[in-house]
């Protein structure tokens, strides 16, 4: 697996791998990995609504993939009984390949990330907007823009706005500024039928 783009994410182009991360608490470790850092399967399934045991199993599955790994002992406060596991990246992208397996599995794994994203935007509507001081209200929103764009120009727009994003996505704490917040940004680029 490689790291290719700006956001130094985990480019996934096994169609094995896709169906695997496309399970609900697989995707579900996944993300919660990649958001707040290593973790045993023990504090883990807390998070991802399955047991520890199951959670350890998922956890043993993505390794597989290259998707998780061991943390380095350095990195959490362990005395060496406890397995913590950690992503391999921050975050990952698809990369569609040739052939029905690819394109299959990708859907797999697109309709399980809507799911998520969908249920992730009606939290943040129920719990978080209202919370919100007028600033960060008026700054949160949603577009729903049609352009017209050849299969190039689609490339360029989505390699041009990875790495606007990129620059915000890899600063150091250090180079964070103190009144920072996450934002969390989604992204569909769906292109029409001609």
């Amino acid at each position: 697996m490689s790291l290719t783009n700006p956001f130094g994410d985990a480019a996934i182009t096994d169609p094995q791998a896709m169906r695997a991360l496309a399970h609900p608490v697989r995707l579900a470790v996944l993300t919660f990995l990649q958001r707040n850092g290593p973790m045993t399967a023990t504090q883990l399934s807390a998070h991802v609504g399955a047991t520890p045991s199951v959670t350890s199993w998922h956890l043993r599955h993505l390794a597989t993939f290259g998707l998780v790994m061991d943390a380095d002992p350095g990195e959490v406060p362990s005395d060496g009984r406890q397995r913590y596991w950690k992503a391999a990246a921050r975050g990952f992208s698809l990369e569609l390949g040739e052939g029905q397996e690819s394109q299959t599995a990708m859907r797999m794994l697109a309709s399980q990330m809507e799911e998520n994203g969908r249920k992730q935007v009606e939290r943040w509507w129920a719990a978080t907007e209202p919370e919100l001081d007028h600033t960060w209200r008026r700054l949160a929103g949603m577009a729903n823009t049609g352009v017209r764009l050849t299969a190039g120009e689609l490339e360029k727009l989505q390699r041009d706005m990875d790495e606007l994003l990129a620059h915000y996505a890899q600063r150091s704490d250090d180079d964070t500024p103190p009144d920072a917040r996450r934002v969390r940004v989604l992204r569909h680029y769906l292109p029409e039928a001609q």
